[in-house]
C-alpha cells in the first residue's frame, strides 16, 4: 500500500503551500518582455500624445469661424490648413473638419458642418498623461502592452525571472527519441519531452536532463545536481515496486509528504522537498503523467511564475455515461463533437493516442460514481 495516501485536493494544497513565487528579477527590452510578468509598477515618462494631433484626414480650422455652418448655409474660410490623420494641429487652430464636410474651392474652404472646440483633435495627454500608472506589478505583458510601452519610449522593464524547472526522466526501459530502433520492452522517452514543452508554455524555464537508469545512487546524484532549479520533476519509478526508487530517495534526502494520490489515472504520484526545493514525482505511464501535469505541475509553475492559473474551459453535454471509482478523482479524456463531449477512454493510463484524439478532459469528483449521459459537464481544454 502506498504511504501517505492522500486525496487529490489535499495533495495539491500541500504541494502549492511549498511552491513560493520566484522573487528573482531582471531587465528585459521590448519584444523580449512579451509574455513576461512585471516585477514593478510602470509609470509613463511622457504625455501620449505629446502634441495636439488630427484624429481625421481633413482641415485644421478655428471652431469659432465655423459657427452656424450647415449644408443649406455653408461658411467660407480663408484660414485653414490641410492635415492628415496623426499630424500636429497648429496652435492657432482648435478643430479639424472632415473631408466629407468640406469643399476646397481654390484658396477658400467651404464648411457645411459646425465644428466645436477640439472636434476630431486628440489633445495632449488624452491617451496617457505623464506620471500615470501604465501597468501594475504582476501584469503579464501582451503584444499590445509591449507596443504601448514602445510608444511611450520605455525601452526596458523589470520582470520576474521564470522559475527554473529540472526534468529528470528515469527508467532502464526508455531510450532517447530516435537514438535507435526500439527492442521489445523499450519505449522512447516522450514524457520528459512533453513535460518540457508544457513547462515552457506555462511560464517556466525547463531543463531536461539525460535519462537516468533505475539506480538509487544515479537518481540521488541527478537530484543533487538539480538543486539550482526552483522545482524538480522526476518521471518514472514512483510506485512501490522493487525498482521504484524515487520516493525513497526523497524520504532519505529531504521530506516525502505525499506518496500516492486518490486519482485515476495518476495514483502513484509523490511530492517532497529537498533543500527547500519542491520535487514532484510523476508516474511513467503517459496518460497518468499528463493528469499530474495538469492537476499539480501546472498550478505549481503558475504560482511560482506569478501567473493566473485560469484554465481554458468549455461546457458540453455528455454523449455517453462515464463510470468512475468512488473515492477517487477521475480524469476522463473527451473529444468535442459539436455540442457534445464524447468520452474516449476512462481507463488505460498508457494509451497515449487517446490524448492525441482528445480535446480535453472531464473531472469526476471523488463523491460521484460516474456521470450520466446527457448531463452538462465542464471540459478542461488541452493547451
Amino acid at each position: 500500500m502506498l504511504k501517505r495516501f492522500s486525496g487529490a485536493a489535499k495533495a495539491k494544497k500541500m504541494l502549492l503551500d511549498r511552491c513560493l513565487p520566484v522573487k528573482r528579477t531582471q531587465l528585459r527590452a521590448g519584444p523580449q518582455a512579451a509574455g513576461r510578468v512585471l516585477c514593478e509598477d510602470v509609470f509613463s515618462p511622457v504625455n501620449l500624445p505629446g502634441f495636439c494631433r488630427a484624429a481625421m484626414d481633413g482641415f485644421a480650422v478655428r471652431s469659432l469661424d465655423t459657427k452656424g455652418a450647415r449644408p443649406s448655409a455653408p461658411v467660407y474660410l480663408e484660414k485653414f490648413i490641410s492635415l492628415r490623420t496623426g499630424m500636429e494641429v497648429p496652435e492657432d487652430f482648435d478643430a479639424v473638419t472632415m473631408l466629407e464636410d468640406s469643399v476646397l474651392r481654390g484658396d477658400t474652404l467651404e464648411i457645411t458642418t459646425e465644428a466645436h472646440p477640439y472636434k476630431n483633435v486628440s489633445q495632449i495627454g488624452e491617451d496617457i498623461c505623464r506620471g500615470d500608472a501604465v501597468f501594475r506589478e504582476g501584469r503579464r505583458l501582451r503584444p499590445p502592452d509591449v507596443a504601448l510601452l514602445a510608444a511611450l519610449g520605455i525601452c526596458e522593464v523589470g520582470i520576474y525571472v521564470r522559475p527554473k524547472v529540472s526534468i529528470i526522466p528515469t527508467g532502464g526501459e526508455i531510450v532517447p527519441i530516435g537514438a535507435r530502433p526500439l527492442q521489445a520492452g523499450e519505449a522512447y522517452e516522450i514524457n520528459g519531452l512533453r513535460a518540457e514543452l508544457y513547462v515552457e508554455k506555462w511560464g517556466g524555464a525547463p531543463k531536461k536532463r539525460e535519462i537516468v537508469p533505475d539506480d538509487p545512487d544515479r537518481i540521488r546524484e541527478a537530484v543533487r545536481s538539480s538543486l539550482d532549479a526552483d522545482m524538480i520533476i522526476i518521471i518514472g519509478g514512483t510506485s512501490v515496486g522493487e525498482r521504484d526508487y524515487a520516493p525513497r530517495m526523497l524520504a532519505e534526502m529531504g521530506e516525502l509528504f505525499v506518496h500516492g494520490v486518490r486519482l485515476q489515472p495518476g495514483k502513484p504520484t509523490a511530492f517532497g522537498i529537498v533543500d527547500t526545493k519542491p520535487v514532484i514525482c510523476l508516474p511513467g505511464y503517459p496518460v497518468a503523467a499528463l493528469s499530474d501535469l495538469y492537476l499539480f505541475v501546472r498550478p505549481a509553475i503558475k504560482k511560482m511564475a506569478h501567473l493566473d492559473d485560469a484554465m481554458p474551459r468549455t461546457c458540453a453535454r455528455l454523449a455517453r455515461k462515464i463510470a468512475s471509482k468512488p473515492g477517487y478523482l477521475s480524469i476522463v479524456r473527451v473529444a468535442l463533437r459539436g455540442e457534445e463531449a464524447e468520452p474516449i477512454m476512462v481507463s488505460g493510463a498508457g494509451i497515449l493516442s487517446s490524448v492525441a484524439r482528445a480535446d480535453g478532459f472531464v473531472i469526476v469528483p471523488e463523491e460521484r460514481e460516474g456521470i450520466e449521459a446527457g448531463e452538462m459537464v465542464e471540459v478542461c481544454l488541452f493547451e
